[in-house]
């Protein structure tokens, strides 16, 4: 299963395909680390249990390949008016003496990164030694890079846990075998102070071609999924960096004071409470989407929206009146002008507690500029790192590029281009502490800049989930029934009952009817006719699925389905919940879970 990018020029960009072997301009020849051996004692019950990972390592799919592109970034650095002109208004903003959020940053002791790594990607229990399902199911579906990638984390933790502790670890061979690390030769270098050109039209043009399984948006899949799926990126991009030879930066810092309640300057997750017991299943912030939808309304044609600040003391008995009334319904909207409602906009993202793009991958950003010269290699970081963030960040920076879209597309009206919108964003997006900017910030000036660019222009790309990761996460879920059942299986208790109600039994039960090859049910709780058998061949689609149950109900609608569109859901089997693509073949998807339940039902906003 691939999700293919194609650009204007017939290249086809394979981004993620697990059916060739990595190759990266310059550095396609590897070396081969020596691992000492370990004179630690191992228990049989380890032994026996590395012995499982290894066997899981060792039919490994071979990794996505980084295929190349001809696209290069280009802007010009020189004009940065736009943006110091905004680091400018923001620092007045913040002359008022009111209080701030702080940010401290911490340097972590040697193996704490590693450590926090493993955790993070779901490995814990390669620090624990506990026996972990999901964490075994995990290690089951990597491919050679991203098995690489954890090994030589791992070794790096044990290694100084050796130096630090003295303690007794496991060698790294006892959970990934005796293969080698490949590491990367260290001698590549990269361009320095790129410089970039404004011109939109440098940006190639992407497509999405889709495969039979149609595609995914990070919103179809349940939480316990995308769970695994942020699980998964975080190996992914860790290995495509170590491929690339970049280093794979995060910060590490801690909130000390921030607000509680209110509707600027308050975590995302706390807002998000707050707002769903108003409005159950929000998932952005009720100020934002206000915000949003008075510029779509009033302020996509007023020129320099955006750029053009409102007037400060407007802007800021606005921002208190709204704090006092936004919740009582008791706002006039009337009242605010397009440019303080912009001001308006800016002040609520750059005064979250954490950026919107999460602190801990802001180098993570800036590397993806500033270390890879593709426009296409920098497109597949960009997307694995909007897998990376949470829920709750993605659904609000989600909402806020599709709002900055719409002001690119009326550039003819309000003088706003892709350029000038990325140039007065980036520093709300991405500048968090306040200090007098040097070189190095004038630099990321222009880093930052691109970023939004990209995060605008291929905003259909990037919130789709990449195909290869969702196949890893039906093995992940395959592997981890397998092993409910074995464990199942020999447990003594269950044993006894299922040999007791074996006795007890008078006759054998009904043999379940039997199913033709490709005939699915389909349950549809709110139409009139809750189910149906289909007879699936190899061009039935998810909508002609829909579009059979919508004839047959077309008369006999029920009140509760008006209003809401409806989806085809893949419940169950090797996948929590999928909202499927109208566009997907049903045959492909029935092939990959035959023992999936088939539900109509609204699909999430």
């Amino acid at each position: 299963m691939t999700m293919e990018m194609k650009d204007s020029g017939s290249v086809v960009l394979t981004a993620y395909h697990p059916h060739s072997p990595a190759r990266i301009p310059g550095m396609e020849q590897s070396f081969v680390q020596d691992i000492p051996p370990s004179h630690s004692p191992t228990s049989r019950k380890s032994l026996s249990r590395c012995r499982r990972i290894n066997r899981m390592l060792s039919n490994e799919s071979v990794p996505p390949a980084f295929s190349r592109s001809n696209s290069q970034a280009s802007m010009d650095s020189t004009s940065m008016e736009d943006f110091w002109c905004e680091v400018a208004s923001i620092k007045e903003s913040r002359e008022d003496g009111s209080e701030e959020a702080m940010l401290l940053e911490f340097k972590p002791a040697d193996g704490e990164l590693e450590a926090e790594w493993l955790q993070d990607v779901g490995l814990s229990t390669l620090i624990s030694g506990a026996e972990e399902e999901d964490g075994q199911a995990l290690l089951s579906t990597l491919t050679r890079t991203q098995a690489a990638a954890v090994q030589k984390r791992y070794n790096t933790y044990t290694q100084t846990l050796r130096k630090k502790n003295k303690h007794t670890v496991r060698d790294v061979r006892d959970i990934f075998g005796t293969k080698s690390i490949t590491v990367l030769p260290k001698t590549q270098e990269w361009p320095k102070n790129q410089r970039f050109k404004k011109e939109d039209s440098a940006l190639p043009k992407f497509i999405v071609r889709k495969s039979r399984f149609g595609l995914t948006e990070v919103g179809d899949l349940s939480p316990e999924d995308m769970k695994k799926i942020r699980y998964l990126s975080l190996i992914e991009l860790t290995a495509f960096y170590d491929a690339l030879g970049v280093e794979l930066k995060r910060n590490r810092l801690e909130r000390v004071r921030g607000r509680e309640n209110g509707l600027f300057g308050v975590p995302l997750t706390v807002l998000l409470e707050n707002d769903q017991k108003k409005v159950p299943g929000t998932k952005v912030p009720l100020i934002f989407q206000k915000l949003l939808l008075k510029l779509e309304e009033t302020g996509l044609e007023t020129e320099g929206i955006l750029r053009v600040p409102g007037s400060a003391s407007r802007v800021k008995n606005l921002h208190q009146e709204l704090e006092a009334k936004f919740y009582e319904d008791t706002f006039d909207w009337d009242q605010v002008r397009n440019n303080d409602a912009a001001g308006l906009l800016k002040m609520f993202i750059r005064e979250l507690p954490s950026p919107l793009f999460t602190v801990e991958y802001l180098p993570a950003f800036i590397m993806l500029v500033e270390k890879i010269s593709k426009i296409k290699l920098q497109l597949q970081a960009l997307h694995l790192l909007i897998m990376l963030m949470p829920e709750a960040n993605r659904d609000t920076a989600k909402a806020f590029l599709q709002f900055l879209k719409k002001v690119v597309a009326n550039e003819g009206k309000n003088k706003m281009n892709l350029w000038n919108v990325s140039m007065i964003v980036a520093p709300n997006l991405f500048i968090y502490k306040g200090k007098r900017a040097n070189q190095q910030e004038m630099q990321a000036a222009a880093t930052t800049a691109h970023i939004v660019r990209l995060l605008i222009r291929y905003q259909d790309i990037l919130w789709t989930v990449p195909s290869f990761l969702i196949s890893q996460v039906r093995k992940m879920n395959e592997a981890a029934m397998n092993n409910s059942k074995r464990q199942l299986m020999f447990d003594k208790g269950v044993r006894k009952l299922l040999r007791r109600k074996t006795m007890e039994r008078e006759r054998p039960e009904r043999p379940e009817s039997d199913i033709p090859e490709g005939v699915i049910r389909v349950y549809a709780p709110l139409h009139s006719k809750v189910s149906m058998a289909i007879q699936l061949n190899s061009q039935t689609k998810a909508k002609d699925i829909l579009a059979r149950f919508h004839c047959e109900n077309s008369h006999g609608s029920s009140q509760n389905m008006r209003g809401h569109i409806q989806s085809l859901h893949e419940i169950g089997g090797n996948i929590g919940q999928h909202c499927l693509d109208p566009d997907a073949f049903m045959l492909d998807v029935y092939r990959a879970n035959p023992q999936a339940e088939w539900v109509i039902k609204p699909k999430a906003s």
